[in-house]
């Protein structure tokens, strides 16, 4: 059976789901992201999708660990994946 291959790596599926968590733990919509990054809800959409390659730049995580109350390092592994 073929490994199923997704357009982000390892790393950045743990990125956007450590995103994801924090968000969710204060309430905040991908609405409420996209308009604090200046982009669309589709854009934080296809953020979260696994099947897209789209994916947060640093600058953005800098402004969403400012509105999610957090540092930087609480988007990142704990460990190496």
């Amino acid at each position: 059976m073929a490994k199923e291959v997704t357009p982000k790596t390892k790393i950045e599926l743990e990125i956007v789901q450590l995103v994801k968590d924090r968000r969710a733990e204060l309430n905040r919509t991908q609405s409420h992201i996209s308009d604090l990054l200046g982009v669309t809800r589709g854009y934080i959409g296809q953020i979260e999708m696994e099947s897209s390659p789209s994916m947060y730049s640093y600058d953005q995580l800098n402004e969403l660990a400012k509105y999610l109350e957090c540092s930087m390092r609480d988007f990142v592994p704990e460990h190496p994946l």
